[in-house]
Formats: structure tokens, sequence, C-alpha cells
């Protein structure tokens, strides 16, 4: 240790880095333990939620007359010319 420099401006500098070094030795495990913690409590099936199917809701067809048809397509013509 250079003779100049106080033993309370080591202490200044070295506490202070051991402190951060330490946070972030803490926080790294935290952050370890927590992402552990997630995969851990992570179940293929939760009680809470029904089963969900696998397939989506059965689709219903509807013809339309070509009167509804005309309507149907003047009103896209009407949508389109908006933008």
């Amino acid at each position: 240790m250079p003779e100049h420099v106080s033993i309370l401006i080591w202490f200044g500098v070295v506490v202070p880095a051991a402190l951060i070094v330490a946070c972030a030795i803490g926080l790294a495990g935290y952050r370890f333990g927590l992402r552990f913690e997630i995969r851990r409590r992570h179940h293929p099936g939760l009680s809470a939620l029904p089963h969900q199917r696998g397939s989506g809701p059965h689709r219903e067809y509807v013809e339309l007359t070509p009167a509804e048809r005309a309507a149907f397509a003047g009103l896209m013509r009407q949508l389109s010319d908006g933008h």
C-alpha cells in the first residue's frame, strides 16, 4: 500500500467494491433461483382450467343469396374506398 494514501481512502474504495460484487452475486443467485422455481412450478395440466379441445369450434356455413352477396360486395367496396 502506498504511504501517501490513507487507510480511510482504501476502505472507501474496497468496501463499496465488495458490496457491489456481493450484490451482483446475490442478484444472480436470486435470478437463477427464481428461474428454477418457475420451471419447477410449471405443470403440464392445470386443474383450475378446463381441458381444452384439440380442434376449434364447429364451423358454420350459410349459403348467401345473390342479393346478400351483392350487398356484401358493396359493403367491402365502401370499406376499401375509405382507406
